[in-house]
């Protein structure tokens, strides 16, 4: 029985919930709240991120659940508590800027946007269709979450305490330090030590798995070559990430009658000198199947 459970409900998860349930709620509740996204927002990611510190690491979660936040502060584990608070440098990195900067530069990131050409017909730009498009995109694995290992066996990074940058700070004098973050060597900046006989079966660790994807383009009447459809959010997925968009070009083929110019067909016929001098008519079907009779006068 926990005391309080407002840190569980400022991640919208049950008092025993999993660490991966945990790192799947703030990452959600990051990516909406991130100050670059939501600048009215800050003191709401601030807590979200202070939340997710306490929950994240299970003996400052063990004295949460027993005590509550007070119980945090008098063990000097307040996010703005004393020197035995800091696990890590970020922790202090996180005082001098504000809680929940470990995690930024990560969570407002977008994943790539992917651009895939579509061959179609004159006619199909004239009449309008819904074409199919079949691709390969990457998902995130339904087994383990995105977390790379089986359930239980997810561990932080012993180097960066989960932080996925490691921090080295200098002392420039009596009251000024100077602080170079750089990318954790041993995780490569994911936060998480994952061992081989760990990972999860189904994605091989990868955390992502390929999946088939059949898009439903629909090209209106009068589209143009060259002219780009977008699938917003349709591209790779990437954990922690928001996934990119898909953006299909339309690629014209070369009609053997028409050319196109704006909005006009232009087709070109021989015709003899004697229906140059006489005139004559010619008979022309169109693109939605018409007949239209084009007579010229001698």
């Amino acid at each position: 029985m926990v005391k309080e459970t407002g840190y569980y409900d400022l991640l919208g998860v049950r008092p025993g919930a999993s660490l991966d349930e945990i790192k799947r709620a703030y990452r959600r509740l990051a990516l909406r709240y991130h100050p670059d996204k939501n600048p009215s927002e800050g003191e709401r990611f601030k807590q979200i991120s202070q939340a997710y510190e306490v929950l994240s690491d299970a003996h400052k979660r063990a004295l949460y659940d027993r005590g509550g936040e007070r119980a945090m502060k008098e063990g000097g584990l307040g996010s703005r508590g004393g020197s035995s608070g800091f696990g890590s440098p970020m922790d202090i990195f996180d005082l001098f800027f504000g809680g929940g900067v470990r995690m930024r530069g990560r969570a407002d990131r977008r994943g790539k946007t992917v651009v895939h050409q579509l061959s179609v017909s004159l006619e199909d730009l004239y009449n309008g269709t819904t074409r199919k498009l079949s691709l390969q995109k990457n998902i995130i694995c339904r087994k383990c979450g995105g977390c790379g290992v089986r359930e239980g066996a997810q561990r932080r990074c012993p180097k960066c305490h989960g932080s996925g940058m490691e921090v080295r700070i200098h002392q420039l004098g009596p009251s000024m330090i100077q602080q170079i973050q750089t990318m954790c060597s041993q995780c490569q900046g994911q936060g998480e030590w994952i061992r081989p006989r760990d990972c999860c079966l189904t994605c091989n660790g990868r955390k992502v798995v390929r999946e088939k994807k059949i898009l439903s383009v629909h090209l209106d009447k009068g589209m143009k070559d060259g002219q780009k459809i977008t699938f917003h959010e349709e591209g790779d997925q990437v954990p922690g990430l928001e996934p990119g968009d898909i953006i299909i070009v339309l690629d014209q083929k070369e009609h053997p009658v028409f050319r196109r110019s704006g909005d006009d067909l232009i087709v070109k016929r021989e015709i003899s000198l004697a229906d140059a001098l006489c005139g004559c008519r010619q008979v022309i079907r169109t693109l939605d199947n018409r007949t239209l009779l084009v007579s010229s006068q001698p």
